[in-house]
């Protein structure tokens, strides 16, 4: 017994002595970090400031950001010296050392003061000097400088001062890369405003940049085939009481005035906004066309007296930093008076001489209502956002024609009344899956209706060639899109992709006088791709693909006839169908050491064109009918190169070159004009194909005389094109301006002579049906004067709210 009591003995000392000699479990000590950001001089807290860790070495462990309240509070901080770190865009940064140990673990650093930069104060919506030109993933971004708005009131003015993009100032067409079929957004949302007066509207100082989305992701609605031009306006982002007001006056025979009125409040929880503009102008458009068959000359002398009224007013509401809530309402109000005088002189026989006066009354309302709001989760980025929008229009126009000389036609009136809604909903998901990837989902529902009524005092020829009362026309038109997107995309080294598609079901009916016209149901898929190489910070590469629709216009599509002239009218096609455009397109971006260049080419296949078709007028063969039909499959190709460059301190140059080439199709009809008393039977008709092959070449040189004063140099070269009736010549034009700052930066008095020569002129000739030639002039050769000031609170303080067609996130606004 003795023997075994010493041995457990000795056992119990031995594990005594071994649990005695374990080390005791390390202690993990972490700690946490308390505090309240406010500003210095309000004593008022700044939400959303950034909150670093950061070690000796500078490298960030940890961070986070304020609540709404300006509390912070970063927990698990490992056991170590760091420095605290708090920065905020406009406000010095501030810095303080942490220590964590085990007898500090809690640090309540209490009121934390941020001071604000006096020199950066006035800097946050300070407009450059020069525009830029920046190649980006799916767009081309022309950020617009004090340069660029110098050129005119409206943003009409300036846009033939943008690269591959031509207005039409008779007209108001809108082409980008030579091709009309573009949608036009501003700050990512269609408007049910014209943009032809949309475009007139928009004060040129309001725009921050334009966008050129030719090959658009399938984030974006398929439509268009030569894509997106989305203007994006300025938004003021400074707490306290912010505004600006502009007013420009340009002249050449009649006045043409514009003015603005921002006005933004913003706290920590509210940013209440509203906008005003108006455009009152006068503007001439005069010319002449001469036909050699009956030696006739046809004089066009019109002006059109036109005022409008925009006014949007907003509100975004953050609950709290994951809940955002937006509201805003734009109304627009426009009246226009067009009028003036047709003279057809014949030459050989004045017996055959008619005078036509026409004069309208125009008047048109829109509104618009948008609701969003968006969730953001616990994950950088990742967010779910909704948003409706509702957008009417309403069109009364009043339109009469007098008649002097040789015509069967009695003096009338035209009566059109247009009423059109659009219904849209969308529901958008973000998700970083990781740093390098991130995939987006999306549903949404566009709902379309249209409807026209006409009613005319006048009379019209029937088939049998009699004069009958003209017919009332009512035409309904309705276009639902259910559509559903998914992209996705990954960054890998110096490689990044982007890949999806976008599926719509469409639902197409017209009716006419409430007969079934027309129907088109139609599920289609719509792929886009992308691909990025960057071998270097110098050097970009892009290659992009997307498949688009052309869906026809309502002003294509519309039986009832949109122009009328002795001798050419013009009426839409209820049969159109879209046409679709597969496109291919690369970019190139170089960075220089005093500049950048962008050059890119592209490749469009498509199906089921829509072009120009001409027709003699069966009633009347003296006249031509204007429609549009469907023609086979054709391509087109275009390449462009822009560049930004600073030769010196005092001097940089903005300069562009593209080329578009496209092979169209139409219908032609055509009389011989040899024949003294043609009949339908005289009539021939053929597909003509013209290869139209259009360039364009511009330039803008900014030059700096001292702090204050700054002179502006621009000059753009049209080439001659072909179509289907016209083959258009060349066009130049030469503008010529300087800005002055006043009032220590905040006011800009600008000064412009545009056109110097007189030279922009639409000239053109035409062989079918008739060998013609004219040109057209209007008022291109003003002197323009401007005035912006900038006004209120200079503190800046951000909060993001997506704006649905940006992908690049920027935060924008009127509108």
């Amino acid at each position: 017994m003795k023997s075994n009591h010493g041995l457990l003995s000795l056992l119990f000392l031995l594990c005594t002595t071994l649990i005695v000699a374990q080390p005791k479990p390390t202690e993990v000590v972490t700690g946490s970090v308390t505090g309240v950001v406010i500003d210095a001089d309000l004593n008022q807290p700044i939400p959303y400031a950034t909150i670093i860790i950061s070690k000796s070495g500078g490298e960030t462990l940890t961070g986070g950001i304020t609540n709404d309240n300006g509390i912070f509070e970063i927990k698990k901080i490992p056991e170590g010296i760091y420095t605290l770190k708090i920065q905020f865009i406009g406000y010095e940064a501030f810095e303080r050392d942490l220590k964590i140990d085990r007898e500090h673990r809690e640090h309540d650093m209490g009121k934390l003061s941020l001071s604000p930069i006096a020199a950066e104060l006035d800097a946050v919506n300070i407009v450059a000097e020069r525009t830029t030109i920046e190649q980006k993933i799916d767009r081309k971004v022309i950020n617009v400088g004090k340069d660029l708005t110098t050129s005119g009131a409206s943003a009409a003015d300036i846009m033939n001062n943008i690269p591959s993009v031509n207005l039409d100032q008779q007209s108001g067409a809108l082409t980008l890369r030579g091709n009309s079929n573009v949608q036009v957004m501003v700050d990512g949302k269609l408007s049910n405003i014209p943009p032809d007066q949309l475009l007139k509207q928009l004060p040129s100082n309001s725009i921050k940049k334009i966008e050129l989305i030719t090959n658009p992701s399938a984030k974006y609605n398929p439509d268009g085939m030569s894509g997106i031009i989305n203007i994006v306006l300025h938004k003021n982002v400074n707490i306290g009481f912010n505004g600006d007001v502009s007013a420009g006056l340009a002249y050449e025979k009649n006045p043409q005035f514009n003015s603005g009125l921002n006005l933004n409040y913003r706290n920590g929880k509210f940013n209440l906004y509203s906008n005003y503009s108006n455009t009152i102008a006068e503007r001439a458009n005069y010319g002449t066309i001469f036909r050699e068959g009956d030696d006739s000359t046809q004089f066009f002398d019109m002006l059109n007296d036109q005022n409008s009224h925009l006014l949007k007013v907003g509100l975004d509401v953050y609950l709290n930093d994951k809940n955002t809530i937006s509201v805003f309402t734009s109304q627009n109000s426009f009246k226009g008076e067009p009028g003036g005088t047709i003279n057809i002189v014949y030459a050989d026989d004045a017996s055959r001489n008619l005078l036509q006066d026409f004069g309208a009354d125009m008047n048109n309302y829109s509104q618009q209502y948008n609701f969003d709001y968006k969730l953001d989760f616990e994950k950088e980025g990742h967010n779910i956002e909704f948003e409706a929008d509702y957008n009417t229009f309403d069109a009364d126009e009043d339109t009469y024609f007098d008649f002097t000389g040789a015509t069967q036609l009695s003096d009338y009136e035209d009566f059109v009344n247009t009423k059109r809604d659009r219904t849209t909903l969308n529901l958008d998901y973000v998700n970083p899956l990781s740093d390098s990837e991130k995939l987006e989902l999306g549903l949404q529902a566009i709902l379309f209706n249209t409807d026209i009524g006409y009613s005319s005092t006048g009379q019209s020829f029937n088939s049998s060639g009699n004069l009958i009362p003209t017919p009332n026309t009512q035409f309904d038109y309705s276009r639902d899109i259910y559509s559903a997107y998914v992209t996705y995309g990954k960054s890998y080294e110096k490689w990044s992709y982007q890949a999806g598609v976008r599926a719509e079901q469409v639902n197409v009916a017209a009716d006419t006088n409430s007969v079934r016209a027309f129907t088109n149901d139609y599920f289609e898929l719509y792929p886009s791709a992308y691909v990025t190489f960057n071998p270097s910070e110098k050097n970009q590469y892009q290659l992009s693909y997307s498949r688009r629709i052309d869906r026809p216009g309502v002003g294509q599509v519309n039986p009832i006839r949109e122009w009328s002239s002795p001798l050419v009218t013009e009426y839409g096609n209820v049969n159109l169908r879209p046409q679709f455009t597969n496109s291919i397109e690369a970019n190139y971006t170089r960075t220089l050491e005093k500049g950048s260049l962008t050059a890119g080419v592209f490749y469009r296949m498509i199906d089921d064109l829509i072009n120009q078709a001409v027709f003699v007028d069966r009633f009347n063969l003296d006249r031509m009918v204007l429609t549009n039909d469907n023609f086979d499959a054709t391509t087109a190709y275009g390449f462009e190169v822009s560049s930004n460059y600073k030769p010196l301190e005092w001097w940089s140059i903005n300069a562009s070159f593209d080329l578009f080439n496209q092979t169209q199709m139409g219908i032609t009809e055509s009389l011989d004009p040899n024949i003294e008393n043609p009949t339908t039977a005289d009539i021939t008709q053929s597909t003509k194909e013209i290869e139209n092959t259009v360039y364009n070449v511009r330039m803008i040189n900014n030059f700096t005389a001292t702090k204050q004063l700054t002179f502006t140099a621009f000059a753009m070269f049209r080439g001659p094109q072909k179509g289907i009736q016209f083959s258009n010549k060349s066009m130049f034009m030469t503008n010529i301006g300087a800005r002055y700052s006043i009032f220590e930066g905040k006011g800009t008095i600008s000064l412009n002579y545009n056109d110097i020569f007189n030279t922009m002129k639409a000239r053109f000739t035409a062989t079918n049906p008739y060998a013609l030639q004219g040109q057209f002039n209007w008022e291109s050769n003003t002197v323009y004067v401007g005035f912006n000031y900038r006004f209120g609170d200079s503190k800046y303080r951000a909060k993001k709210r997506k704006s649905r067609e940006d992908n690049v996130k920027d935060d924008s606004g009127m509108f």
